[in-house]
Order: structure tokens, then C-alpha cells, then sequence
């Protein structure tokens, strides 16, 4: 009978503390319980997270991810490439990547998969150089997830629905160059998704045929539109029948480049965010890479 495993989690406590604690505290009875050791790591920021995770992988210990899809990509991110196993605990708003996967966040059904379950291979991309997990966008997503930031009165879903409403009125079409496996597209539109994962945003299943084992990205492009139009499109997202839509397109590649095409003489550049699990790493063009299996996750 082979031992039981050992594991560090990684949390944030800045972001979702309380919920990462609910989760976590029954969790670790259940697998304490079993005879597994658990290690509980705090961390400071997002790369402390990276070198917390590299530094539990590199002890052979399984590593937990506990929190929402920042933090899971945060952790899976460090892990892509190399042979450690990665756990998620799913204790944020969103969830996505977990949900993805099939991971439950109930502590009497995650546990026995944590204790027991083999590995799964799955991809990771990789953004500008970066591992993340599930997807990258740059539109009118990530202008919205970049006011929510900078609300200082609200918080949480109220911050978000308060800057998603924000990025919409003051939107303008991007002018968008895509670049799929070296063949380029240019739109006007509203966002670009270049999705591992079938869900980001809470939930939305903006890629619903999206696999995280297929070493290829589902770029969604959600074009131009009368905003009216727009709004029944997002109303669409979380049954993921907005793909049907003419103004919705999806492509399919192993590589990704999403940039502003060039200005037109007398007008000046624009900037862009890009997002990539739930984080804002920079501003447009974002190279975003299929890393094929590059991820063992305990995953049904």
C-alpha cells in the first residue's frame, strides 16, 4: 500500500481570504484524516505564489492551488512544464478552470480525488513568455476587468458589474489583427479570446468546444455590433450558444498573436489590456502559445 501524499497549499489571503478559508479549513481535516500531511503557505503576491509552488514541487510534494482563477493560474503557471502534480481548490468567484476540469468544490467530494486520483495531462498556454491556464482576451473583457481594479467603493461582483457597464459605453471598436498559425485576420470588434479552457468571466462559456487536451487554442472573435446586439450576445455567453451568432467567429490554432493593426495616417495609437485568468499582465500585442500536456492535474 503506497503512503499517502503530501501537500503544500498555496493561498492568498488578500484576495477571497474568507472564502479560501471556508474551503480550505474542512479540507484539510478530511485529508489529515487520511494520513496525508498538508502544509498551508501564505503568500505575499502573486510571484511569492510562483516561487512558494516551484519551491513545494521541487520537495515532491503535490501542490494546491486554493483560490479563484488567479491564483489557480498563478500556481498551475509555475507548475506547467515540469513533472509536479498540481491540485485546484476552487474557493473564488469564478472558478472556471475547475470547472472546466470537473473539479468539485465541495471538500467531501474534492478530497478522495485529491488522496487518490492519477494525474491528468492537460495543456497550459503560455502569454508573452507567461504560463497561464485558461485563456487570454483583450477587449472589452479586460477593459472591464481593468475598472473593476480601480473601484475603490465597491467590491466584488458589484465592482465587476460595475466596470463591465462602464467599458461598454465608453467602448469603441478595436481594430484587431489575429494572426492564427502565421494566417491574419483583421476585425473590428469587441474582444478577442484565445481560450484553453470553455469558461472564463464567471462562469461564461465563451469557447463551449474548447478542450484542455487537444494542444490547440479556440479563438473566439466577437465582432462588431450595434450594442444591442451586443448585450444578447453576452446574455448568450453562459449557455455558449452566442457562437451561432454571425458576428461571433471562432478559429482554431496552436499559436496566437492578438495586436492593434497599425494606425491610420493622423490618428493616434491605442492601448489595450489583455487578461489571462483573471490578471491584467500588460497592454496588446500578446503572443499566446499551446503548451500541449504541459500541466499534471488531479482532475476527474
Amino acid at each position: 500500500m503506497s503512503s499517502p501524499r503530501t501537500f503544500t497549499a498555496v493561498v492568498n489571503p488578500a484576495a477571497g481570504g474568507s472564502a479560501s478559508a471556508a474551503t480550505l479549513i474542512p479540507l484539510a481535516r478530511l485529508l489529515r484524516e487520511a494520513g496525508a500531511e498538508l502544509a498551508v503557505e501564505y503568500s505575499r503576491g502573486l510571484e511569492h505564489a510562483r516561487a512558494l509552488a516551484r519551491e513545494a514541487a521541487d520537495a515532491g510534494r503535490v501542490v494546491l492551488g486554493v483560490g479563484g482563477d488567479g491564483m489557480v493560474g498563478c500556481v498551475g503557471g509555475a507548475l506547467a512544464g515540469t513533472d509536479a502534480v498540481f491540485g485546484i481548490v476552487p474557493a473564488g468567484r469564478g472558478n472556471d478552470f475547475a470547472r472546466q476540469l470537473g473539479v468539485p468544490s465541495d471538500p467531501e467530494a474534492l478530497a478522495p480525488l485529491l488522496l487518490e486520483g492519477e494525474p491528468r495531462a492537460v495543456d497550459a498556454i503560455e502569454a508573452n513568455g507567461v504560463p497561464v491556464l485558461g485563456s487570454v482576451y483583450a477587449g472589452v473583457d479586460a477593459v472591464a476587468n481593468d475598472n473593476a481594479n480601480r473601484t475603490r467603493l465597491l467590491r466584488g461582483s458589484a465592482a465587476y458589474y460595475f466596470g463591465a457597464l462602464r467599458a461598454i459605453a465608453s467602448w469603441r471598436p478595436a481594430d484587431y489583427l489575429v494572426t492564427v498559425d502565421g494566417e491574419e485576420h483583421r476585425r473590428l470588434g469587441y474582444t478577442v479570446v484565445a481560450a484553453n479552457s470553455g469558461y472564463y468571466g464567471f462562469g461564461k462559456h465563451i469557447a463551449p468546444d474548447a478542450r484542455v487536451d487537444d494542444g490547440l487554442l479556440d479563438v473566439v472573435l466577437v465582432r462588431h455590433a450595434p450594442r444591442l446586439l451586443f448585450f444578447a450576445v453576452m446574455r448568450e455567453l453562459e449557455a455558449g450558444t452566442h457562437v451561432r451568432r454571425p458576428q461571433v467567429e471562432v478559429l482554431r490554432g496552436r499559436e496566437v498573436r492578438i495586436e492593434l493593426a497599425a494606425p491610420t495616417r493622423g490618428r493616434a495609437g491605442r492601448t489595450l489590456p489583455y487578461g489571462a485568468d483573471g490578471e491584467l499582465p500588460g497592454v496588446l500585442p500578446v503572443t499566446a502559445r499551446a503548451m500541449p500536456g504541459a500541466l499534471r492535474v488531479l482532475a476527474p
